[in-house]
Parts: C-alpha cells; sequence; structure tokens
C-alpha cells in the first residue's frame, strides 16, 4: 500500500482531484524529477500554437481510393504502415479539413491504450485522423523534433497517462496534456535532438515510398478487385477445405491464375516454414534476458524493447530469435480486417529479437528472394491469398504447412529493381528506427542526470 501527504495546493491544480491514484502515481513522481531540472519550466501549452482532437463528425467509408481518403484511428498513427486503413468519403464526410493531419505535430493516443506518440511525417500529412487523437501543433518556442522526443520518453509517457479519467473508458484531454510541464531545454541540444527526429523521419517517407513502389509493380501485374466477393456459386468439387466464402473465393483463384504458370512453391526456395510451439513467457531484467516482441508490436514503427525472454521455460530458444531477412506472417486473426495474414521483414532493429508463438518464420534460402517475396506478399491480390488459406471456426489460423505450399510467381525482368526497391526499404526503415531511440534515450538521459544531483 502506498501512503502519502498532499498539499492541498496540489489538489487545487487538478481541479479538486481527490483520488489517490492519480497524486500516488508515477506521474507524480516525474513531475517531481521534472521539476529539479536546471532549465526554466514552460508547460506543452506554451509551445504550442494548438492542442486540439479535430472535429467529431458521422463518417462514411468507401473503398475506392479515388473517392476516399486515408483515416487513421488512434491505433494507426502508431503503425508501420500507413496504408491499409479505412478511407473517409471525399464527398460525404463532414468536417474533413478539421481531420486532416500536418507534417511536424506530435500525435497523441487520446482513449484506450493512452498516451502513445506519432511525430507526423509527410506520410501522415496526406490523412486524416480520428477524434480519438491529440494534436499538438508547435509554435516554434521548442523545436518539433524535441517535443515529440520528449513526451515519447518514459518519463514524458509517465506524465501523459497519469491524467486519466473515464469510469469506463479511459482518456485524457488536450487541456490535461497542455498542462504538462516541459523543461526549456538548451537551444544546442534541441537542435541535436530535432535533427535525430527530423531525420528519422525523413528516413522513413524514403522507405516508405521504396516499398510502395515495389508493391505497385505486383498490383498492376497481377490485379484483383478491390472488393472480396462474399457471395458466389461453385461446384462441391471445386470447394477447398472449407465451405467458407473467404476459402473459396473466386477472384483470389483468378488472381493465382495470372502467375500460376511461372511460379515458385515456398518450400522449394525456403530452408525453413514454422512457427515455434507455444511456452511459458518468463521475463528478466534488460541485463539477463533475450528482447521479446509480440506479433502485434510488429506493426508498430518505434520498436522499443520493453521486456526480455528468459531461455528457462523455453524447450529451444533459437526457435524465438529472428535473423534480418527472415520474412514474419502472423498467423491467427479475423478475416474480415486485423493483421492476420500480415507479412513483415526482420531487419536490424529486429535482428537477434525473440518473437511470439503466433508468427510464423519464413526463412529464405537467399535473401534476394526474400525481399522479391515480401514485396508480392504485401499486394493486394497475395494479401487476399493469404487470408483465404485461414481455418478455424472461432478464431481463424494459417498453419506453416499451408504457406510453405503457397505459390509466388516467378523473378522476371523487374527481380533486380524489385529487389533494391527492398533493400532500401530495410535498410531506411531500420536506420530510422535507430535515429528515433536515440533521440528519446538522450532526452531520457538528460533527465536522469537531474535525479543523481
Amino acid at each position: 500500500m502506498n501512503v502519502d501527504s498532499i498539499n492541498i495546493k496540489a489538489i487545487k491544480a487538478t481541479n479538486l482531484r481527490v483520488d489517490a491514484s492519480y497524486h500516488l502515481s508515477e506521474g507524480q513522481e516525474v513531475k517531481r524529477i521534472i521539476n529539479s531540472c536546471p532549465y526554466e519550466m514552460l508547460t506543452i501549452k506554451d509551445v504550442s500554437s494548438d492542442i486540439f482532437i479535430g472535429g467529431r463528425a458521422k463518417r462514411v467509408y468507401v473503398t475506392k481510393k479515388e473517392h476516399g481518403i486515408p483515416f487513421l484511428s488512434s491505433s494507426d498513427i502508431l503503425q508501420a504502415d500507413l496504408e491499409n486503413v479505412k478511407l473517409a468519403s471525399k464527398k460525404y464526410t463532414p468536417n474533413l479539413e478539421q481531420m486532416k493531419l500536418k507534417k511536424g505535430w506530435t500525435l497523441i493516443t487520446r482513449s484506450g491504450t493512452i498516451g502513445n506518440c506519432a511525430f507526423a511525417n509527410a506520410k501522415h500529412a496526406q490523412k486524416l485522423a480520428s477524434e480519438h487523437v491529440i494534436r499538438v501543433n508547435p509554435n516554434n518556442i521548442l523545436r518539433q523534433g524535441l517535443i515529440y522526443a520528449y513526451l515519447t520518453s518514459k518519463y514524458g509517457h509517465s506524465l501523459l497517462t497519469q491524467g486519466t479519467f473515464g469510469a469506463v473508458i479511459q482518456h485524457i484531454e488536450p487541456a490535461f496534456v497542455g498542462s504538462l510541464p516541459i523543461p526549456n531545454f538548451p537551444e544546442s541540444f534541441q537542435i541535436e535532438i530535432d535533427k535525430l527526429i527530423q531525420e528519422s523521419a525523413k528516413l522513413r517517407e524514403e522507405a516508405t515510398d521504396a516499398l510502395d513502389d515495389a508493391v505497385l509493380y505486383f498490383d498492376t501485374k497481377f490485379k484483383i478487385e478491390d472488393d472480396m466477393q462474399n457471395f458466389f456459386t461453385k461446384r462441391v468439387k471445386d470447394l477447398s477445405f472449407s465451405f467458407a466464402s473467404y476459402n473459396n473465393n473466386l477472384e483470389v483463384n483468378s488472381f493465382i491464375n495470372q502467375y500460376s504458370n511461372d511460379s515458385i512453391k515456398l518450400k522449394d526456395i525456403t530452408s525453413k516454414v514454422f512457427a515455434p510451439p507455444l511456452f511459458k513467457h518468463i521475463y528478466l531484467s534488460k541485463d539477463n534476458g533475450y528482447p521479446f516482441m509480440t506479433g502485434s508490436e510488429l506493426t508498430k514503427f518505434n520498436l522499443r524493447y520493453y521486456r526480455w525472454l528468459s531461455p528457462k521455460g523455453v524447450k529451444d530458444i533459437r526457435d524465438y530469435i529472428v535473423k534480418k531477412g527472415t520474412l514474419l506472417l502472423y498467423k491467427s486473426g479475423t478475416t474480415d480486417g486485423g493483421i492476420l495474414g500480415n507479412v513483415f521483414i526482420a531487419d536490424e532493429k529486429l535482428d537477434g529479437c525473440c518473437l511470439s508463438d503466433h508468427v510464423i518464420r519464413i526463412v529464405f534460402n537467399d535473401v534476394r528472394m526474400a525481399y522479391w517475396a515480401f514485396a508480392f506478399f504485401r499486394s493486394k491480390g497475395a494479401k487476399k491469398m493469404l487470408l483465404r488459406l485461414a481455418t478455424g471456426t472461432m478464431i481463424p489460423f494459417i498453419t506453416p504447412e499451408r504457406i510453405a505450399e503457397t505459390l509466388i510467381p516467378s523473378p522476371d525482368e523487374n527481380f533486380e529493381r524489385i529487389v533494391s526497391l527492398i533493400e532500401k526499404y530495410v535498410d531506411f526503415n531500420s536506420r530510422s528506427k535507430f535515429l528515433e531511440e536515440e533521440a528519446i534515450s538522450m532526452v531520457e538521459a538528460e533527465i536522469e542526470k537531474w535525479n543523481k544531483h
């Protein structure tokens, strides 16, 4: 049990909040650390021209890109892939301008999983976001990248999460974010942090452009309808392993027929296609274990390790460690959205990391073929083809055996160009993550220095 005495001034400063969970939270301890800094203290409101949530409005979604604008939920802003999202109708969704994002803003998840941040780059700026995303628009008193790195740090995150309220759905408000303290860091320090964050954002944009270019090649060459056909007729003898529509979709048949005469089976170009067995998770301190990540965390851009896995309880830890160039496929979920069938590629950030047993590993004999396959699996038709492999009545899942039997197009005259684009994507994306992590770590190290004095 935690016990402390709180000054009446502290209660008045929080609009008479008297709940112990707030005043004894980690955020209050962080405030005490922040207030011991040797620099002038400001608030997020002081360094922002606006802090707001955007417009609330009924949204009408469409399926055709020419009729819609990508719409990001609070969880979407954290994703590495910002394209696989819903499209809000340009014609029928009101208040579109209020929902638009701009480059350089710090975006904060307002409800659900609260206080996670994203730095808006040029890719975010082409999209809309929901009212569950708080926008912080800097006013140049402090540098954009510095504000983001500070709020994303463990200290900033603690400050953001200590202001939650709500009986059923916890959330935070823009006014609360505006009240949070932020030190007026020295200009030289701000420049250094901002440079790292801006360079990280630029590399991420270029990485996304390279991936989009590679995927567009397959989308253009092997076409599939945007809408999956859920109602159709098919002979019983032609049914696959189930009666489910997504297991028998005719459009996927048409998609595969476009390249099946010049194709390769995955099992013929891989050394392993497997998912490790279930195991007991025993977590250790950073210095004693293997960095561990869940399957859902793979979708995030800012991959920071929060847990380390003990080899105890694991029959062979090597089955869980992934290497750069391995394709990773999330094997369970729903067939109407989510991450079932999503394919990722291990970069330097994931090299040596342990991953959940919910992730299928596809280990290629030649990393260049891994790059070719990765670009293909990110195409529209391949995503629907992978979903068709799912089975299970309650929670559909994909088996490694079915993945191993999957056909992909054989390399053609564009093979070298596609490989080069994915090499660039992997390299730039990895460097971007390391630069952002470096900036955040520098902010945390600076704050920790004050606590030691």
